[in-house]
């Protein structure tokens, strides 16, 4: 852990000390080499479920992933972030992408603490960062209202948590997630203990989030500039589920009866913000609300609690962070030749820029899970064990589906098929910088499909 740990830490004096001139690629090169050398947690060599490298931060194979995760984006982020950070001054850009190693620190303790309480202040560490990146560096003059939704429903959900949390620690006397699990299941069975139920849950259900309690995030993911949008969609939100995952196993036995409306909740959510996609006109809010469709999936496989459920959470969660990260990408190439984000008046792209088309139509294909890319495979174990516990739940997930095909090939059409504008004939086109930015995003996908178990070892 601290291999990683160190390095990232030695990145903030690389970034106030090096040359302007060589900000950007030094940077860059730091984060890659980091990224590059956290592909080393996939070789497993622990016997036990935990590998710790320390008493309060450890690896296992349910953090493992999201952990790689966490730092394959922050290069992806710099990479993206230096045209639109070009003419800021240097001590801004330095700023900026001082915030961002910041972030992966938090992200990483976050993902890597044993005990619930680290864990608990690193998730909500991450708000600071992510704030000022979209209060700071957002497009609109709507950011502040944005960084206010954030913030607030964020922190009204963690409350609840904390005093959970407490309450937890004052009856077993540890808050270590390796004991926990060795613990004698609680007889919760009084009203107060439903509630201490539900406040155990309701920060990670508001942070994935969960249908009703969304709408911080179309705005954030709108406001924001590329960096926040690329980090909130393919690592913060899954903070909520990895969260869910490691309190399930201590609120077992009263699980089974509450978990009845959060599941309906998610899987309506599917259907509610797919059906919202296909009438967006803002090519990020569609991207956005996209990522409440799929995130929907994630919660119902992770309440239902079954091994297939849990293992399809994983992989939806790492596939889905590439693939919307990747269509955020593209959606700010498109917005910083147009600069507008609506997707009538960019139509036709193909015309002009083929290649970026093919990156498109991969990104959506991604999207709609197509085979035999990790996303179907999640989608598949969660949809399964859905109707393995209730075969009505397949009218949801199936509508979903056919849902999430139709907005994505919707999105696909709208920006590349058509009719070319004769306002964006003149557009500059694609750089290196981008195409490379697309390819680190997609290949590791595309890797995924030849040994899909990295992604699923803590279940099987």
């Amino acid at each position: 852990m601290l291999k990683i740990l160190i390095p990232t830490l030695m990145l903030i004096p690389t970034i106030w000390l090096t040359p302007p001139k060589w900000l950007w690629p030094a940077s860059t090169a730091h984060s890659l080499t980091i990224a590059l050398f956290s592909l080393t947690w996939f070789k497993w060599t622990s016997e036990t479920g935990w590998s710790c490298s320390s008493f309060y931060l450890a690896t296992d194979p349910l953090s493992t992933p999201l952990l790689i995760l966490s730092c394959w984006l922050l290069p992806l982020m710099i990479i993206a972030s230096q045209n639109h950070m070009a003419l800021e001054p240097k001590n801004r850009q330095r700023t900026y992408i001082s915030l961002l190693t910041s972030l992966q620190m938090f992200l990483i303790m976050a993902f890597g603490a044993t005990e619930i309480i680290l864990f608990y202040i690193m998730f909500e560490a991450t708000l600071i960062p992510t704030l000022m990146i979209i209060t700071r560096w957002g497009n609109q003059m709507e950011r502040l209202n944005a960084g206010t939704y954030f913030l607030f429903y964020t922190l009204t959900g963690s409350l609840p948590l904390l005093i959970a949390l407490l309450i937890l620690q004052n009856y077993t006397g540890t808050l270590s997630m390796i004991t926990l699990s060795y613990t004698h299941p609680f007889p919760l069975s009084s009203y107060g203990d439903k509630l201490w139920w539900a406040g155990c849950l309701m920060a990670f259900l508001v942070k994935m989030p969960l249908y009703g309690v969304h709408l911080w995030l179309p705005k954030a993911h709108v406001e924001a500039p590329i960096a926040g949008s690329m980090v909130l969609a393919a690592v913060l939100l899954k903070l909520g589920g990895y969260g869910m995952m490691r309190m399930m196993v201590m609120l077992d036995p009263l699980t089974k009866e509450l978990a009845y409306p959060f599941i309906i909740l998610a899987l309506w959510g599917v259907i509610m913000t797919g059906t919202i996609c296909l009438r967006q006109t803002d090519l990020k809010s569609l991207i956005a609300y996209s990522s409440v469709s799929h995130m929907g999936l994630v919660a119902s496989g992770i309440l239902i609690q079954t091994p297939w459920g849990f293992t399809g959470a994983i992989i939806l969660m790492i596939a889905h962070g590439l693939a919307s990260s990747s269509l955020f990408c593209l959606a700010n190439t498109t917005y910083e030749r147009t600069h507008s984000r609506t997707m009538l008046l960019a139509r036709g792209l193909q015309m002009i820029f083929p290649l970026t088309t093919t990156w498109w139509f991969m990104a959506n294909l991604a999207n709609l899970a197509l085979p035999p890319l990790p996303n179907l495979m999640g989608e598949l174990m969660i949809i399964t064990s859905l109707f393995n516990w209730s075969v009505w739940t397949l009218a949801l997930t199936g509508t979903g589906t056919l849902i999430t095909a139709s907005y994505s090939l919707y999105l696909f059409l709208i920006t590349q098929r058509g009719p070319l504008p004769p306002h964006i004939t003149t557009l500059e086109p694609p750089h290196t910088r981008e195409h490379l930015l697309l390819l680190l995003h997609l290949l590791p996908m595309v890797l995924l499909i030849l040994k899909p178990g990295l992604l699923w070892g803590w279940c099987f």
